[in-house]
């Protein structure tokens, strides 16, 4: 095992290409409606607020977030990536007023507001104060 670290450029350039060449992975999610939202959880280890972004036009719901870090290093065993993710929902009919989203300790929490839908929108999360 090398003890060689790598610099920042190389962490940089190996990011850049994998995420050049890589199929975004998809995401889990559970749905429940509450009275005022239909609220959307779904786990994004290895990322934070300012990675993921979430847009919402009627019907639909799309979120991503791109990868983090790819730094070049020898994985005895690798099952996922640090980042890449995206998941689309379709939205049941009344909801889309609003879309509100954190991400807190590696999981998404999205509502998306009940009444008649906006046109578009795209929001990133906030980080839940502790």
């Amino acid at each position: 095992m090398g003890t060689d670290r790598p610099t920042q450029r190389e962490v940089t350039e190996a990011t850049a290409a994998a995420e050049a060449t890589m199929r975004p992975q998809r995401v889990p999610v559970n749905v429940y409606e509450t009275p005022a939202a239909l609220v959307i959880l779904a786990p994004l280890p290895a990322v934070t607020p300012g990675d993921v972004t979430i847009e919402v036009e009627p019907g639909h719901l799309r979120f991503w977030a791109h990868l983090r870090s790819a730094g070049p290093r020898m994985m005895l065993l690798q099952e996922w990536e640090y980042g890449g993710y995206e998941r689309e929902v379709d939205l049941p009919d009344g909801y889309g007023a609003g879309v509100e989203a954190t991400l807190m300790n590696g999981q998404l929490a999205i509502r998306v507001l009940r009444g008649a839908p906006a046109p578009s929108l795209r929001v990133q999360p906030i980080a839940r104060p502790a």
